[in-house]
């Protein structure tokens, strides 16, 4: 597969793309919304789905999912990221959002405190006070460097302090850690006992300039405290599956994520061609993971370029994810202003920043999905600038 615009089907994504994308938009947007690929899946996943259903059984699966599943998934984290995951310490669930879902019900308490990060996605936030926690926002101050300073951090901490959610590579803005700020991090947790939320949803998903480095791997047995959130809805596409791994390092700690998950009375649980599509991802397809990310690279570079080119406009390089989070604070208006403004007048509707989706401090951004073709991502750029062109010549 070589990501080019004769392989993203706009009839198809018309029918299919929901929450925000080619299925919701009015006719004629170009949604470079929601973060989900404009490609198909690799072939294998769909071949695989076939194969299985050709059986005509649909039984139910282990309680705790496939062994084959959970099995693949510790030698995956083991050879792409050098996490060592034990295979009985996982928990294949419906969706990396459910798994943040079950991590917070596993630990939380009403009153208890949680710190989020200032901006991220909602997801932590919704997942945290849905347990009765108060969220403590820590806002993401930058070091001359561009990176997270997080020597303030500790002031953020309390008695009450239950968890922190910490999403690794970060969405909206695209950044790694550094090993030295994942130790930091850590080490807090061992010196005051709580929690870490540890969302390793965009992990495979990181440019060729940058590297990964998961908290796991400061070690195991310092991480006793740590829940880690995979998915596969970013690396491979296939986001209506549902499909998604809770792993910790911890036995009595996953005794209890299993419990609040409710995969042991029946109640929640994956579904057999969802666990069949997951293997298949992680055992058949990181080729196709590799080539989008070349294709994403380009992509990347070129969105970089355009957008700081654009007045009014300043943006960072993402050094991972396949988002990228322009400032466009300068034009004094709401970012769901702006978005709104772009989607009815220029048809290129993006996602705003602002308290809804990322957190008080995203304000003045907006976000833009790069997984798309070429030809799709310049489209929507050429509109995006004709917009804020438009809205400075009516300012003068």
């Amino acid at each position: 597969m070589e990501f080019t615009n004769a392989e993203v089907n706009i009839e198809v994504l018309k029918q299919r793309a929901y929450n925000m994308r080619w299925a919701e938009v009015p006719e004629g947007v170009i949604p470079l919304t929601a973060a989900d690929s404009d490609f198909p899946a690799a072939p294998e996943i769909g071949q695989a789905l076939n194969d299985y259903i050709s059986g005509g059984y649909f039984s139910y699966t282990p309680k705790l999912g496939y062994p084959s599943l959970r099995e693949a998934v510790a030698k995956a984290m083991w050879e792409r990221k050098g996490e060592k995951v034990n295979p009985d310490l996982v928990l294949p669930i419906d969706s990396a959002a459910r798994g943040m879902d079950a991590i917070a019900k596993t630990v939380l308490e009403p009153g208890d405190e949680v710190i989020v990060f200032d901006p991220v996605d909602l997801l932590f936030g919704i997942s945290m006070r849905g347990c009765g926690a108060k969220v403590i926002l820590y806002p993401m101050k930058r070091r001359a460097d561009g990176s997270i300073d997080f020597s303030d951090l500790e002031g953020y901490i309390t008695p009450k302090t239950k968890m922190l959610g910490l999403c690794n590579p970060h969405n909206p803005l695209g950044k790694l850690y550094p090993l030295e700020d994942l130790d930091h991090i850590l080490s807090l947790s061992e010196k005051y006992g709580f929690y870490i939320m540890n969302d390793e949803v965009w992990s495979d998903i990181v440019y060729p300039d940058a590297e990964f480095h998961s908290i796991l791997s400061l070690g195991n047995d310092r991480n006793k405290r740590t829940l880690t959130v995979f998915g596969f809805s970013k690396s491979f596409g296939i986001a209506g599956l549902r499909a998604g791994v809770v792993y910790c390092q911890d036995k009595a700690l996953f005794d209890k994520l299993v419990v609040a998950s409710q995969v042991d009375t029946t109640i929640g649980g994956v579904s057999s061609l969802t666990q069949v599509a997951a293997e298949t991802c992680l055992t058949k397809c990181y080729y196709w993971v590799d080539a989008l990310i070349e294709r994403l690279t380009k992509n990347r570079d070129y969105a970089y370029e355009r957008l700081n080119n654009m007045p009014g406009v300043t943006c960072e390089k993402p050094e991972a994810t396949f988002v990228i989070f322009p400032d466009i604070s300068s034009f004094g208006m709401p970012a769901d202003h702006m978005v709104k403004y772009l989607a009815e007048e220029y048809k290129v509707s993006l996602v705003p920043g602002g308290g809804f989706y990322f957190g008080p401090g995203s304000e003045g951004h907006v976000r833009l999905c790069l997984a798309t073709s070429f030809e799709i991502l310049k489209e929507g750029l050429d509109r995006m600038e004709a917009g804020l062109k438009a809205l400075i010549l009516n300012s003068n």
